[in-house]
């Protein structure tokens, strides 16, 4: 249970969502095994809240994308408190030789139980097939295209690329699931929802972009305030954060005519820069924050 005090209630279910849910379910019985996609650099935000009632007892292996994007001191503090609940959790850097060859190996490892059940009944040894889920932009696609070896599905650094089920063979041992991106039906956590929009999982629209932008800053600076200064040349937060903006958009030549500073224009820069992962090594979760 988390043990913050702030909560909002966001009521944004788009229709495929709760279609996507709906159809994992009518297919559970097809799959062996689960693999959980969430992102390093909020493990605790970005996994489903409800996904134990999505894919029941399936064994699964939490993969834990974007690694190389993430704090890994706080980040492997995550990996431990899961590997504590039981899970088998592996961390992945897509984007540069990611260990895909552990992936396999621990795959084979959960269909022997399985098989050997199988073998016990007189039944055959059969082709896996794995249920890959996650909330959206946390990198399935990408994961699934590395698995391929070819581009196999749409990849977009925006929530919704996904649009369907869809089956993909990997090899003759080896078939995917590929889904949409899910969320859950109420986000009642504002920290949650606020990480959430700032790394890009749900559209940024959601929210409003100045809470969003706000939010951004005052955890970069709370945890990392020497990657503030050394993109913004920021050493404090204004108490009024518009003055904060109005110094970013300066530095930044976001200026209106007149010499005015143009404030969506730097929120957007702000934004955009975690997106397109200029800030590396950052984590927005922390673990000293959630209370069982």
């Amino acid at each position: 249970m988390d043990n913050r005090q702030n909560s909002t209630n966001i009521n944004w279910y788009p229709g495929h969502m709760a279609k996507t849910k709906r159809l994992v379910k009518e297919q559970l019985d097809l799959i062996d095994i689960v693999y959980e996609v969430i992102d390093a650099r909020m493990p605790y935000s970005s996994k489903i809240k409800d996904i134990d009632d999505i894919i029941k007892n399936k064994p699964r292996i939490l993969i834990m994308t974007k690694y190389d994007l993430c704090d890994r001191k706080e980040t492997d503090k995550w990996i431990k408190y899961y590997k504590e609940k039981n899970y088998t959790v592996l961390p992945l850097n897509l984007e540069n030789n990611p260990n895909l060859n552990l992936l396999f190996e621990l795959t084979n490892k959960l269909m022997e139980n399985i098989n050997q059940k199988r073998e016990q009944k007189g039944m055959l040894k059969k082709r896996t097939r794995v249920l890959i889920i996650g909330i959206p932009n946390v990198g399935k696609s990408t994961l699934i295209n590395r698995l391929v070896g070819k581009k196999a599905v749409s990849v977009g650094n925006k929530p919704g690329v996904t649009k369907q089920l869809s089956w993909i063979r990997i090899n003759d041992k080896l078939e995917l699931l590929d889904t949409p991106g899910v969320l859950w039906p109420k986000l009642d956590d504002e920290t949650v929802a606020l990480n959430l929009a700032s790394l890009t999982a749900i559209k940024k629209e959601i929210l409003p972009l100045f809470n969003v932008c706000e939010h951004i800053l005052n955890t970069l600076y709370k945890y990392y305030p020497e990657k503030l200064n050394e993109r913004y040349k920021i050493n404090q937060l204004d108490k009024d954060i518009v003055e904060t903006l109005e110094k970013i958009g300066k530095a930044r030549g976001c200026l209106i005519k007149g010499g005015q500073v143009d404030y969506d224009k730097v929120i957007n820069v702000i934004i955009n820069d975690v997106k397109n992962g200029y800030f590396k090594n950052i984590t927005f979760d922390r673990i000293e924050e959630i209370k069982e």
